[in-house]
């Protein structure tokens, strides 16, 4: 932690309506990469995907429920640890508190992890959520989505975050968002995706650890996270990554 200037209450002002500047230049850049993300093209989704749910089995365009437009997390399963990843499940976190409103202006949010959907439905309970959480075990769509990789695949490089990455350093799972409309014949596209560190803003904790003086706290990157049964406990996976999945999420 940096040693702060003390000052008086009008020195304060002025260096914070200083910041305040750069704060409003930030906010107006962000409205204009959300109008930017807004007007991509689109890719028409031709493959017929099928997941595993709790009710049987669902097609991607199932997923949208009532909704037109889907939003899905690619949640890293730690097939090496056989729970969920520690970043993952705190993104889940807060998704979980979004829902209600997400919902209500027409979207869905589901969770899709390539791992078996009895594992899941039990690390779901054991995290307390309700959010819709599928498997896609046996389809490719994390492989279409850059989020999973065969053993073949990381002898090699791999795409991940729209950069080849190392696959002898990487991971077969990493995370990250995407997203889906489907119009009114039926037809499903994908609209966005982002991976590694473009989903922060997602994740309000670090928003609010960034307005303190210790800000994260972190040696290295998201080494502070736990899930949210473990705080106090065990060190982060994020620990058990390697330096090429460390470098990809950040």
């Amino acid at each position: 932690m940096q040693a702060n200037k003390i000052v008086s209450r009008e020195e304060w002002i002025k260096a914070r309506t200083a910041h305040l500047k750069n704060e409003k230049a930030l906010t107006r850049m962000g409205d204009m990469v959300s109008a930017e993300r807004r007007a991509l093209p689109w890719v028409r989704v031709e493959k017929n995907y099928a997941f595993d749910t709790t009710k049987g089995k669902k097609s991607l365009s199932q997923l949208f429920g009532g909704n037109s437009q889907l939003i899905i997390q690619h949640f890293m399963w730690r097939h090496d640890l056989d729970q969920g990843c520690v970043g993952c499940s705190m993104h889940t976190d807060h998704a979980q508190g979004a829902i209600t409103h997400l919902v209500n202006h027409d979207v869905s949010f589901v969770v899709v992890s390539r791992a078996p959907i009895e594992k899941l439905q039990a690390y779901r309970k054991r995290m307390g959520w309700d959010v819709e959480w599928v498997s896609s075990l046996n389809s490719d769509f994390n492989f279409d989505y850059h989020v999973s990789f065969t053993k073949e695949q990381l002898e090699g490089g791999v795409e991940y975050n729209y950069q080849t990455i190392d696959g002898a350093n990487a991971m077969d799972e990493l995370p990250g968002l995407s997203v889906f409309y489907k119009d009114e014949r039926g037809q499903v596209f994908h609209t966005y995706s982002s991976y590694a560190r473009g989903n922060e803003e997602a994740i309000s904790t670090f928003f609010y650890l960034d307005l303190t003086p210790k800000g994260r706290n972190e040696t290295e990157i998201m080494d502070w996270v736990r899930r949210h049964d473990e705080y106090g406990t065990t060190q982060s996976c994020c620990h058990a990554e390697t330096p090429a999945a460390k470098s990809a999420r950040s």
